[in-house]
């Protein structure tokens, strides 16, 4: 059931209408009934892993009692680790055997040894890396006593399995969302409608450009070797607007769609491509995953404390494991190596925390020094993302070797002007937007309500009018 699609627009009305009429006054009911819509919407993907979302949830939710009441330190660290080991296992098992044991039998291959270790026709459970992420994060902040557990287990239920962030996200933490599932929500009509405001972007960014972007990147990159050099430059940054457009577009829906419900969810995007260094660039990408990452592995491998080697080394280990996290293959890995390499000038020379404020804020443009900065970040970024799209490793060196190639001087061979055309009208709108937290939250607010409204409807009709191919959001394979 895609955020994009009818079933979901009846299935969401029927969620609204229950929610903010029959059980308005009754927290418990809102609650029962979010988490049975929840599994419900889960299992639309596949009813069979619904046990694994309850097994999960049901572990993290004990360990985190017992963590808390364990009075031996000792006991406490066997719950902790006992939950890690189980949840990352699960993980591990349905995402990453087939990559270990393809990877362990070609290397015995290498060595001499002719042993074939067989693969696994194995199904990958959607949303599985964001739920154990959840789940993790919740008895880690137990353990470290910055939360004690919930008893109540639907609420405990709701948090790893609201069904807005259960498929790709936001990476939601205990601390900032259990308390608003444990506490009486009343219907904002602001905030209502700054959610639908919300949704509205996050479709066109979905539909209209994303979709658009994937049909022309998915031809130039199962194609490459029958393209031009500046043709495969194109797809390539065809595909990192795609990717932009469809996982920024996915959360401004989860946001917009939580928030009609009465919750606020984290910020998972903050206009990443107007980013004036890498360092800033991973600051407003994937932010939840991004501060994960910081909270419970860089800061606790000792962060930045112990001097400039463990800086480097902690740095490749988190983009190396965020790679990894992305999925089961080389590229991946490479892809979040080459980020760490792209970071450490910052770090060896102390510039990662040079862009902290937004790029010309309070400004129309950009200075000319600004301009180049973003241009050059924006460059790094596409050049790493090709490695993320790639089939395999083969695939990626071919690429990158057909665009650096005397082909790359000649006219692209694919140039959708009206594909362009809409992707300049996002980018604009986004840089106007870019003071707020979601660019149409900040674009028209203080146009006469006519033009405003007509603005929204316009961006309405342009979806139904050029909306794409219907791709399944990148993230859900994740």
């Amino acid at each position: 059931m895609l955020f994009n699609s009818i079933d979901f627009a009846f299935f969401f009305c029927i969620v609204f209408f229950l929610y903010w009429f029959p059980f308005r006054k009754s927290l418990k009911g809102q609650n029962w009934l979010l988490m049975i819509a929840s599994y419900y919407f889960y299992s639309c993907w596949d009813v069979r892993f619904l046990l694994l979302l309850a097994g999960s949830t049901f572990l993290c939710y004990l360990s985190g009692l017992q963590i808390y009441h364990a009075s031996n330190p000792r006991i406490k660290r066997l719950w902790l680790w006992s939950g890690v080991a189980l949840n990352i296992g699960s993980l591990g098992f349905f995402k990453y055997y087939n990559f270990f044991a393809e990877s362990l039998s070609g290397l015995l291959h290498t060595v001499g040894f002719a042993t074939e270790i067989s693969s696994l026709n194995i199904i990958l459970p959607v949303g599985i890396s964001f739920y154990t992420f959840h789940g993790l994060s919740y008895i880690f902040d137990i353990y470290n006593d910055r939360l004690k557990p919930t008893r109540n287990l639907i609420d405990y239920s709701l948090f790893v399995s609201f069904f807005p962030l259960l498929i790709a996200g936001p990476i939601e933490r205990a601390t900032h969302l259990l308390p608003q599932v444990s506490r009486p929500r009343e219907f904002n009509y602001d905030r209502a409608v700054d959610g639908l405001k919300q949704i509205l972007w996050g479709l066109f960014k979905k539909m209209v450009i994303a979709d658009n972007c994937a049909q022309y990147a998915n031809q130039i990159f199962t194609h490459s070797e029958a393209y031009s050099g500046s043709t495969l430059v194109v797809g390539a940054v065809f595909f990192a607007i795609q990717i932009y457009g469809d996982f920024s577009g996915y959360t401004d829906i989860a946001l917009g769609t939580a928030r009609l419900l009465g919750f606020e969810l984290l910020r998972n995007f903050a206009y990443p491509y107007f980013s004036r260094d890498m360092a800033e660039f991973w600051r407003r990408w994937h932010i939840s995953l991004s501060s994960w990452f910081r909270d419970y592995l860089y800061i606790p491998l000792g962060g930045s404390r112990g001097g400039m080697w463990m800086k480097i080394r902690n740095t490749f280990i988190i983009f190396v494991v965020s790679g990894f996290w992305h999925g089961a293959n080389w590229t991946f890995i490479v892809w979040g190596a080459l980020n760490a390499l792209f970071m450490m000038p910052l770090v060896v020379f102390k510039m990662n925390r040079n862009h902290i404020d937004i790029v010309a804020k309070g400004k129309s443009l950009p200075s000319l020094r600004e301009a180049g900065e973003m241009l050059l970040t924006f460059v790094l970024a596409v050049f790493a993302w090709i490695f993320f799209r790639a089939e395999d490793m083969n695939h990626a060196f071919s690429y990158l070797s057909g665009i650096f190639d005397a082909s790359l001087f000649v006219l692209p061979q694919v140039w959708p002007w009206l594909t362009i055309v809409c992707v300049i009208f996002f980018f604009v709108v986004e840089w106007s937007g870019r003071e707020h937290s979601y660019a149409l939250g900040g674009v028209g607010n203080n146009w006469h309500s006519v033009w405003r409204w007509s603005f929204y409807y316009a961006i309405f009709i342009v979806i139904i009018l050029f909306r794409g191919s219907g791709q399944q959001f990148i993230y859900f394979q994740f």
